[in-house]
């Protein structure tokens, strides 16, 4: 059923997505009085489910949900070519326009993006506000021994986060972003053991990490392990006491939650000495593990409360902006970071499965919105790339011809078209078999 749900929400979401932006340039198009030929939600490869005509338009829903396409007369794209234009070019027509008015027909569809996802984002701020994890709220510290990689990097479990390259960490997701998308060595400042304590962190040990499909578990939030209730019978008879706060698993000392099942799992059927603190004291008790890797105990649940910050209706406006703009820098951040080799983030990409997986598998709608204003700066973003085929390389063609007052032929236009194509079908490609070797992996 979670999966039912994932993919509802996905092509939902793809569906909103792509009508918004071929309305953009369907609209634009209207207004400068270019003809539009079709205008289609999904594919209609073959046949359509239904369409209509009004006007010189055709309206209609095509079969393949992946998306849909708004067809311009006079334009070369996927869907026409010189042959198609070989005709004299008529005043309606795309290509009789003047080449500002076509700029504009062009980037239309990313502008809608941009705005569909500053409208998401008002919205949330407005019916949710926006919560998070203050940075000095986690009193406990980060966890980092979970796979070792944070260790590897220089920090140490229960280190808290001052400031990375002098500048104050606010949001703890922070964090984890932030070394993520480093671009170079980061000077961070911890609290480690009550004082401060400088750490440098080498780009080339945070490329070492990203080339790890976990790598974003490198740091968690510090749960200590303080024992809320005894579920077993061994696990009473061991000693353990409600409040006994473990601090080390047969020698291991300060373990963190986040590393406690692997700990215990290799002792699976056998004993497990525990180091606990009670009353001041430490001790040291032996617990019988079961098959599963489980001592018979539950945890206390982090001792953290989420902030909250609340908008008003006017006061969404400015946040919804303030997020558009931190999810356009921090993508375009992401972006760069993949196109260079030596991150090897390019192992990271997704396709459909990866997106669809980023839905939560029962129906959130704040969670529904998050994805899909996120996914909005996305397809605006990749579209206003400068590759033949998207809608970056038709206003790169446009702007050309803006500067130098001489037009790009319409065969060139139709060879850049198949070269594009090309790109991106082998992107898809690229992406999409990611995901299958993930599946099988």
């Amino acid at each position: 059923m979670e999966t039912v749900i994932r993919i509802i929400q996905f092509f939902l979401s793809l569906t909103l997505l792509v009508t918004v932006h071929e309305f953009g340039h369907f609209i634009m198009a209207r207004l400068f009085k270019i003809r539009v030929d079709k205008f289609y939600i999904f594919f209609d490869w073959g046949f359509s489910l239904f369409k209509f005509k009004r006007g010189d338009t055709e309206y209609g829903m095509g079969w393949l949900p992946l998306g849909g396409y708004c067809q311009i007369a006079g334009m070369i794209d996927e869907n026409q070519g010189s042959k198609d234009l070989a005709s004299e070019p008529q005043p309606w027509e795309f290509r009789s326009k003047p080449a500002w008015q076509r700029f504009c027909v062009l980037v239309a569809g990313v502008t809608m993006n941009v705005i569909l996802a500053f409208f998401i984002y008002c919205g949330i701020s407005y019916a949710w506000g926006e919560q998070y994890l203050a940075n000095e709220d986690v009193t406990n510290g980060y966890g980092y021994s979970f796979n070792a990689d944070g260790e590897a990097l220089g920090f140490r479990d229960g280190d808290g986060i001052i400031t990375i390259n002098d500048e104050q960490v606010v949001n703890s997701a922070a964090v984890l972003s932030r070394v993520i998308l480093a671009d170079g060595d980061l000077n961070v400042i911890v609290l480690r053991n009550g004082m401060p304590t400088g750490v440098v962190v080498p780009y080339e040990k945070i490329n070492v990490l990203r080339q790890k499909e976990d790598f974003g578990s490198f740091c968690t939030i510090h749960h200590p392990f303080i024992i809320d209730s005894l579920v077993s019978q061994t696990a009473i008879e061991s000693g353990l006491q409600v409040g006994d706060k473990v601090v080390g698993v047969d020698g291991i000392d300060e373990v963190d939650f986040a590393a406690y099942a692997p700990l215990l799992s290799q002792r699976a059927d056998k004993s497990a000495e525990l180091t606990v603190e009670r009353g001041g004291e430490r001790l040291k008790i032996l617990v019988p593990v079961n098959s599963e890797g489980k001592i018979g105990v539950t945890v206390a649940g982090l001792p953290y409360t989420l902030r909250t910050k609340s908008y008003t209706l006017w006061e969404s406006i400015p946040a919804g902006a303030r997020l558009t703009g931190r999810t356009i820098e921090n993508y375009w951040n992401q972006l760069k970071l993949i196109v260079k080799p030596d991150t090897g983030l390019y192992k990271q990409v997704g396709g459909f499965i990866a997106i669809g997986k980023i839905f939560p598998g029962t129906w959130d709608w704040h969670a529904f919105w998050s994805m899909t204003a996120f996914l909005s700066i996305i397809l605006a973003i990749m579209n206003i790339i400068p590759i033949p085929g998207l809608d970056g390389g038709h206003t790169l063609f446009t702007l050309w011809e803006m500067i130098t007052r001489r037009k790009v032929s319409e065969r060139v236009l139709e060879i850049a078209q198949y070269i594009g194509l090309f790109l991106l079908l082998a992107l898809m490609l690229f992406a999409n078999g990611n995901d299958i070797y993930r599946l099988f992996k």
